[in-house]
């Protein structure tokens, strides 16, 4: 979603004549677009900002934008007197009025609605790989996430809009779509004629498309992958083969606690169904270690379903209070130490189990996206219908292909190596 919201920030601030640099010290505006999931996120924000001020041109404009924008409100001001603007994540559309007023303070972090997405200006050139939000805010309020204070209540935008979204970006270079929200397919719209649209019915509209060759969606919440999505990797062979479904813990404890309203039955017997229909299916997971009152039982029950569903690659993370969230006054707050050990025997669990997923890809011919050059420049990087990064040698004078066949040549727990097939 960040990534979506910087793409369309550089494009409003081009529209008005301005260019992007990486440099601090030519900036005559600096955004900084932020997250305020973790805490470390935000400590960040604020770090960065005590070095930008350092750097920047005394008449340079500074800001931030995002979920940190919402948390900190004016706050943030008091923290970083030199900051010009703090806008939330659905007030970005507001820039113009900083630049129009250079010596204002803005400050809006209004939850608001879906105004952003009719005001702000379409790019003339779409990557090859164009996200897609379709909704907005989350309902679900689990007692650790700060994302309904930030993003606000779960808003899905009109179905017509969110195709015509889609039919630009076909039309202008894409071949992947991403859709994004919060609670993904938790999708639901009904237009003025009383017809009801679902996240498959976007799916199914992109893939009529010729243009866009992959599709794909994140991030799903698990009560909401109904069977007519389940249904969708079946049909639909755009559809790529690989779900990022949190699980966050494997304790039915933990997860009433989490106010995760799914058992660990309902969850097995989505991923079973899932892989029915597709059985190339893989599945990636995001968890949470050390949330308050989480014993050494329950985490071991964690370890217990990841080994068990054997996710492909995963995000984990330990448990870090939020203002505004439910947890972070529960009583049993777990030591730091314990986090640490738990997080370290989790994650050498998750890294084997990506490990040998892509060792077992050796010899397969993969179907990649150009991402484009490695860190060396002298390589370039795919990535899988998996999204592992497979790096390939640059092809010899000729422009390499958006799409490639690639035969996998060797593997690590980061990233696979091959070699395009002509």
């Amino acid at each position: 979603m960040n990534v979506y919201d910087g793409q369309r920030i550089a494009t409003l601030l081009q529209s008005r004549g301005m260019t992007q640099t990486d440099s601090i010290a030519d900036a005559d505006i600096i955004i900084l677009n932020t997250c305020a999931v973790r805490a470390k996120a935000t400590d960040k924000v604020y770090s960065a900002l005590g070095r930008i001020r350092e750097q920047k041109k005394p008449d340079a404009l500074m800001g931030i934008v995002g979920c940190v924008a919402r948390e900190s409100g004016a706050d943030a001001f008091r923290r970083v007197p030199e900051l010009n603007f703090v806008l939330g994540p659905q007030s970005y559309h507001k820039l113009p009025e900083i630049l129009e007023n250079p010596d204002m303070r803005l400050l809006n972090i209004d939850l608001g609605g879906l105004e952003k997405f009719d005001e702000l200006p379409q790019s003339d050139k779409s990557p090859a790989l164009a996200y897609i939000p379709i909704q907005e805010g989350c309902n679900h309020c689990c007692t650790y996430c700060i994302v309904p204070y930030t993003r606000g209540r779960e808003i899905s935008r009109p179905f017509n809009d969110v195709m015509h979204d889609v039919m630009h970006v076909a039309n202008t270079g894409a071949v992947e779509i991403c859709f994004l929200g919060q609670n993904v397919n938790g999708y639901k719209y009904t237009a003025p004629d009383g017809t009801q649209y679902r996240l498959s019915d976007l799916i199914r509209a992109t893939a009529k498309l010729d243009n866009i060759q992959r599709i794909r969606f994140t991030s799903s919440y698990p009560t909401e992958m109904t069977d007519d999505l389940i249904d969708m990797f079946r049909t639909e062979p755009k559809l790529l083969p690989f779900l990022n479904m949190p699980i966050q813990s494997g304790s039915p404890d933990v997860l009433t606690k989490m106010n995760r309203p799914y058992t660990l039955d309902l969850y097995i017997d989505i991923v079973d169904k899932l892989r029915s229909a597709r059985p190339d299916i893989q599945i990636s997971s995001d968890f949470i270690v050390g949330f308050p009152g989480e014993t050494d039982s329950d985490f071991e029950q964690t370890m217990d379903i990841a080994q068990r569903i054997r996710y492909i690659n995963s995000f984990s993370f330990k448990y870090s209070p939020r203002p505004h969230t439910v947890a972070a006054t529960m009583p049993n707050q777990i030591p730091e130490v314990i986090k640490s050990q738990r997080l370290y025997k989790l994650d050498e669990l998750l890294n084997n189990l990506q490990r040998e997923f892509n060792e077992s890809c050796i010899g397969k011919t993969l179907s990649c996206m150009l991402e484009g050059p490695d860190k060396t420049g002298l390589r370039l990087v795919y990535r899988t219908p998996y999204m592992q990064p497979c790096i390939v040698d640059k092809p010899d004078n000729t422009t390499p292909p958006t799409l490639a066949n690639i035969e996998i040549t060797s593997a690590s727990k980061a990233a696979l190596r091959g070699k395009i097939l002509i």
